[in-house]
């Protein structure tokens, strides 16, 4: 065996990261966050857009493995397929989104990632307790079916159409149908785009946000943060992520998250617009908010270990 190669770029032992491409092997994806100074990571498992459910041959899931530890990632995930709709009333729909999030949980488990975010979906035909009902059923299945694996996160919305999740209780719903058997798996992402857009005010009543997340799901279940400015203002129900700072939250929601010691460990990823320089684009949204945290760091100060950040990852209640 040839002596492993150091990494190209240092990745800084914070919570901070970014989704990034799988272009050409999902090796390649942890020299990617190195690249950017990230030890946290997003990626798809496949291609978003499509049905087909590759699997993830032996060689690239231990290349992956070998490339996660030369480059220092202390917490990769992944976001499922786009076209997975488990809240749908279609029988033959739901169905292929059951089995593909299955594949997901399979393809996860074979790179050994610690999570995947999931959008809870549509109920297209506006019952939405049905939705969560069908919701929590394909979720379950789906952890029948696959031993072991990443935990579960599911994805605030922004609440568009017949969307279900755009709403705290919402997904508590979802995970109380989830049988306890199986809880522990599941968590939640906060996307702080799709709070806004949802109704969430991060800009006026931050802490009247999280004292309603805390309430409603408990701190517990917070296992990933999607950090994104949008485009859209407070309640508009699109989804349109913005560079830090340059949407209508501004700079101070995201000051806030990077200060609050309450979410100090819980790993926080980009999904911002990438432009035509996918690198420094992350590079900069990922330094204008570590310089926010510039006043807290010195002597004394908590900072999130490595250690600390796995064990937030796949923390259950």
């Amino acid at each position: 065996m040839s002596p492993r190669k150091p990494p190209l770029h240092r990745a800084r032992p914070d919570e901070l990261g970014a989704h990034v491409s799988t272009a050409g092997g999902v090796q390649l994806a942890p020299g990617r966050a190195a690249e950017i100074g990230a030890a946290v990571l997003q990626l798809f498992t496949k291609q978003p857009s499509r049905w087909a459910e590759p699997k993830i041959a032996g060689d690239a899931a231990g290349t992956f493995e070998e490339e996660r530890a030369t480059h220092g990632i202390v917490v990769a995930g992944a976001h499922d397929s786009y076209l997975i709709n488990l809240s749908s009333p279609d029988r033959r729909l739901w169905r292929m989104s059951q089995r593909s999030f299955a594949a997901e949980l399979r393809r996860c488990a074979a790179l050994s990632l610690d999570l995947l975010v999931t959008h809870p979906g549509n109920a297209t035909d506006g019952d939405l307790e049905a939705g969560i009902e069908r919701n929590a059923r394909g979720i379950t299945e789906s952890l029948e079916a696959v031993e072991g694996g990443p935990r579960v996160l599911l994805e605030l919305t922004a609440g568009g159409g017949t969307s279900i999740g755009a709403t705290f209780e919402n997904l508590a719903a979802i995970l109380e149908r989830i049988p306890a058997t199986h809880r522990s798996r599941v968590g939640v992402c906060f996307d702080t785009c799709h709070a806004y857009s949802a109704g969430y005010d991060l800009v006026a009543d931050y802490e009247g946000v999280w004292a309603a997340f805390d309430r409603v799901l408990g701190w517990a279940r917070l296992g990933l943060i999607h950090l994104n400015d949008s485009k859209h203002r407070l309640g508009s129900r699109k989804d349109r992520h913005e560079g830090i700072g340059r949407g209508t939250l501004g700079l101070e929601p995201f000051r806030r998250i990077m200060l609050d010691e309450r979410l100090r460990a819980v790993p926080k990823v980009l999904e911002t617009p990438k432009g035509d320089d996918p690198v420094a684009a992350d590079r900069a949204n990922l330094e204008l908010l570590r310089s926010m945290r510039s006043q807290a760091d010195r002597p004394g100060a908590a900072h999130a270990s490595p250690s600390r950040l796995r064990n937030v990852s796949q923390a259950g209640s």
